[in-house]
């Protein structure tokens, strides 16, 4: 987070001692003090762009987003080269996080990222928000200083993932929302192809959701009675999602390090899901002698007006094999 090899001189005792005191507040969480030295900091060596950069993380851990998009330029303004530099990639979160869709097009460029679209929206007014950048699929911490979820998602921009599973309600997330996220990757989840996905740490939320999450309990004979439920779901333009078989309980360690993402599957007892039986989790919703068992907790993603009606339509559709009971709102 110090970054010393840029500089054109050595930074004085004074203004290593006040960062490095700095850094160690802000690990205790006690970033009045540490913004104080920070601050005293760049009033020693004003012409750092270290100075300016390290109060730039600073604003960005408070999110005082203006803060951190002012410290930001003057921090990318002493820059010896522009391209590539971290500094451009925190004012790029300032500035999505503030809307600021001119500068965040320059932070993303200058930082070597294409931006496609034209930077300026029909009729010449404010610059449009970053669109169609393409940069896949992604994982996200979210709470990551509370009860941390890991949940995929859609990157919009480098600073932004639209959230495609369906968070637990323990998160106070739903499926749908955009949230900010850190620009350094926590942990990797691989999967069987050889793909890895790169996982971020929630910031904030940046755009809610208006779906409700509603938690139900299945009886379902086959996997193939709930991945009915799961594309009934998503052909109306909402979501199921079995959390029975999705949710495994990871320690810290295990969820910021390389994960394989199908792990728990099939016959393999993934040896990193902390679960136990009779709880949420691969480990908790097996039996001795058989791989499926009928009853499924299940999340849905979709409005009040809807879920009974998807639900019933899941049973007419095989009544033999399929039963719900229990619904509830829970986020």
């Amino acid at each position: 987070m110090r970054i010393f090899g840029k500089v054109r001189h050595r930074p004085s005792a004074s203004w290593r001692q006040a960062t490095d005191r700095a850094f160690t507040l802000i690990g205790d969480g006690r970033y009045e003090d540490a913004g104080a030295l920070l601050t005293r900091a760049a009033d020693l060596e004003p012409w750092l762009s270290e100075s300016w950069f390290n109060l730039a993380l600073l604003h960005k851990f408070r999110h005082d987003w203006e803060q951190a998009r002012a410290a930001g330029l003057r921090a990318v303004a002493l820059l010896d080269k522009e391209a590539g530099a971290p500094d451009w990639w925190n004012v790029g979160i300032a500035a999505t996080a503030l809307q600021d869709w001119p500068l965040a097009r320059r932070a993303w460029q200058a930082y070597g990222l294409k931006v496609p679209g034209r930077p300026r929206a029909a009729g010449g007014g404010a610059a449009a928000e970053p669109v169609g950048m393409e940069l896949g699929s992604a994982a996200v911490r979210l709470s990551p200083e509370g009860e941390a979820e890991v949940v995929w998602g859609r990157r919009l921009d480098p600073a932004r993932i639209e959230v495609l599973s369906i968070p637990l309600p323990s998160s106070g997330r739903r499926w749908g929302e955009v949230v900010l996220h850190d620009g350094v990757p926590h942990g990797e989840r691989t999967t069987t192809a050889g793909h890895s996905f790169p996982v971020f740490d929630e910031i904030e939320l940046w755009a809610p959701s208006p779906v409700p999450t509603w938690v139900v309990l299945l009886e379902a004979a086959t996997e193939e009675d709930r991945d009915a439920l799961e594309q009934l779901a998503a052909d109306a333009g909402f979501a199921a999602e079995d959390w029975s078989s999705s949710v495994r309980l990871l320690c810290r360690a295990c969820s910021e390090g390389v994960m394989p993402s199908a792990e728990g599957e099939g016959e393999h007892l993934d040896p990193h899901d902390h679960s136990e039986p009779g709880h949420p989790g691969p480990l908790g919703h097996r039996t001795a002698g058989e791989l499926w068992v009928p009853e499924r907790e299940c999340g849905i993603a979709a409005p009040a007006a809807l879920v009974r009606g998807l639900l019933d339509g899941w049973v007419a559709d095989s009544p033999d094999s399929r039963e719900w009971r229990d619904l509830e709102e829970v986020c």
